[in-house]
């Protein structure tokens, strides 16, 4: 019996463990993005070059995402303000971004596991090639993202020449590449590939964002305005 108890209780220790390590995810009561305090990021630079993935079929799922009506980039106010930073500064220096997503519903991170848990594999090839599907979840598919918190923004670097024509730089793999090669300091990137990063990751310091280092697109406004609130508001 003592045996018995002794493995209940570790059971609920372990159930306790796996608890604390949930993030809690409290979702906002707001339904617009005003309401959010999330702004159009074209309100502050008219022309930047956006390629907003999810709201295409031209991402790791090939279809359209849940809650992104349109191709639009919507950020808490700060976040929005230091891509704009970002954005003027590299404009001086012959570059410019080009953004794939940022703030991020919480019903598309719902749909996104949703994905991870059915049997299409037509995008295995470009996206996940040395991964089974259900590998993604945990490491590069989580139930929480804090692109729904709206201070995340996934993006890229280009290179203009002197008639304004921009061409992305060598990165080494593709935006949402479930890879280690994709990593911000892969050993396994060339040296003008690690170059190309390490120029956007000081590009995007200087402007106060974080990077994620197992996603050399992935930056985050550090600190972060909201740790804990998450919205859900579509993207329209």
């Amino acid at each position: 019996m003592r045996h018995v108890a002794c493995l209940a209780i570790a059971f609920a220790t372990l159930a306790l463990a796996a608890c604390a390590s949930t993030p809690r995810m409290e979702i906002d009561p707001a339904t617009t993005p005003e309401a959010a305090g999330l702004v159009d990021i074209r309100t502050l630079v008219p022309d930047i070059d956006l390629d907003m993935r999810y709201a295409g079929s031209n991402n790791f799922t090939g279809a359209t995402v849940d809650g992104y009506g349109a191709p639009r980039c919507y950020l808490l106010e700060p976040a929005a303000k230091a891509i704009q930073r970002a954005e003027t500064a590299l404009r001086a220096e012959g570059f410019r971004l080009r953004i794939f997503d940022c703030y991020r519903p919480a019903r598309a991170v719902r749909s996104f596991v949703a994905w991870a848990n059915n049997a299409d594999e037509h995008t295995k090839a470009r996206f996940y090639p040395a991964l089974e599907k259900p590998d993604l979840l945990g490491g590069y598919i989580s139930p929480t993202s804090g692109h729904s918190r709206g201070a995340t923004i996934d993006l890229t670097l280009m290179r203009c020449d002197a008639a304004g024509a921009c061409t992305p730089l060598d990165m080494g793999t593709g935006f949402d590449f479930f890879d280690p090669l994709a990593n911000t300091d892969s050993p396994h990137a060339t040296p003008e590939q690690r170059a190309n990063r390490d120029r956007l990751r000081a590009a995007m310091a200087r402007a106060g964002l974080k990077n994620y280092p197992r996603e050399w697109w992935h930056f985050t406004l550090d600190p972060e305005p909201a740790l804990k609130r998450f919205f859900d508001v579509p993207i329209e």
